[in-house]
């Protein structure tokens, strides 16, 4: 009996040493939180929709990681970037999340003491990305091209028509990824609208369906709506060519399958990369990121076309076309 009422004892004491420890504690960490939260801030484009939304996940992404809100700018065309560098310095802000161009635009003149991270734009010129890490909303080849395999096994080489001012460094990694896949890239460069249709002409008088692939990276050049994109998909379709695409838009028109930006996911990736500058100088990898948070869109009625049974490959979609 008394051994018993001695362990109840011990348990009670064990219980209430928790408990003031967690009172006491939390307040702390909840300032940890807040501070680490203040040390940051975001940059972004003051914009319409339908980008508004887009920064605006972005930034809830952001305020998930720091499990607080946010120091949030947003800026205009013209922007008086001394009169926000100094703010920021006053708010001891010790690093910002720039998205946008109009966010890389202020970054690029900040006081260099605060350190950048950027997202939310296609590209930028490499010898800008080598003074900061950007994080581009190109998805990554590494993960296009597994998805490709998931869906078309037979998939053996992918040809891509690129302008290399905008696309240079994404080839360099799609070259790598291609060779851990098991593809072959053949890549074209084109650096105007003219010869972007001409070589596409070529690529699809010549091609092998029952092997290639085409891959329409985000490129204003190669890439243009209303010559290029129906050239293609109307072609494809016809020659029963798979088409895979890096932008959700191309999947509504027909193509098979694309790889489209996590807004919310970005968010919290850009603000680990920031938080952890803040609190301890960690600098990001420098110059361009491929996207990782992606979400996938699949066109179904171009899939049952091709003879690719969507159920087996056994993934998930996140948008479907055409719509049900």
């Amino acid at each position: 009996m008394t051994v018993g009422i001695a362990y109840r004892a011990a348990r009670f004491v064990l219980r209430a040493v928790a408990l003031w420890a967690l009172l006491w504690q939390a307040p702390g960490a909840v300032a940890g939180a807040d501070e680490a939260a203040r040390s940051i801030a975001v940059i972004y484009p003051d914009i319409g929709e339908p980008y508004r939304s887009v920064f605006s996940a972005i930034i809830g992404g952001v305020e998930d990681k720091a499990r607080a809100r946010v120091v949030s700018v947003a800026v205009g065309a013209n922007v008086n970037v001394p009169e926000i560098s100094g703010d920021l310095r006053r708010r001891d802000v010790r690093a910002v999340i720039a998205l946008g161009r109009n966010g890389l635009k202020v970054a690029s003149g900040l006081d260099r003491s605060i350190g950048v991270v950027a997202g939310g734009v296609l590209s930028v010129p490499e010898s800008e990305a080598q003074s900061m890490s950007v994080y581009s909303l190109a998805p990554d080849p590494a993960l296009l091209f597994a998805r490709l395999k998931g869906l078309m096994p037979s998939a053996r080489r992918v040809i891509v028509v690129y302008d290399p001012r905008q696309n240079a460094w994404l080839i360099r990694l799609a070259r790598e990824a291609a060779k851990v896949h098991g593809l072959e890239l053949v890549a074209f460069e084109a650096d105007d609208l003219k010869g972007a249709v001409r070589l596409y002409k070529d690529v699809l008088s010549s091609i092998d369906v029952r092997r290639d692939v085409l891959w329409l990276p985000q490129d204003t050049t190669t890439v243009e709506d209303s010559a290029v994109l129906p050239l293609v998909l109307r072609e494809a379709w016809e020659q029963n060519l798979a088409v895979f695409s890096s932008s959700v838009s191309h999947v509504k028109r027909g193509a098979l399958f694309a790889l489209y930006p996590d807004n919310a996911e970005l968010g919290r990736e850009l603000a680990g990369w920031a938080l952890s500058y803040a609190a301890s100088g960690v600098v990001p990898p420098r110059g361009l990121q491929p996207l990782k948070d992606v979400r996938v869109a699949v066109n179904t009625r171009t899939a049952k076309h091709l003879g690719i049974n969507l159920g087996s490959a056994q993934m998930r979609f996140d948008m479907v076309y055409p719509e049900p």
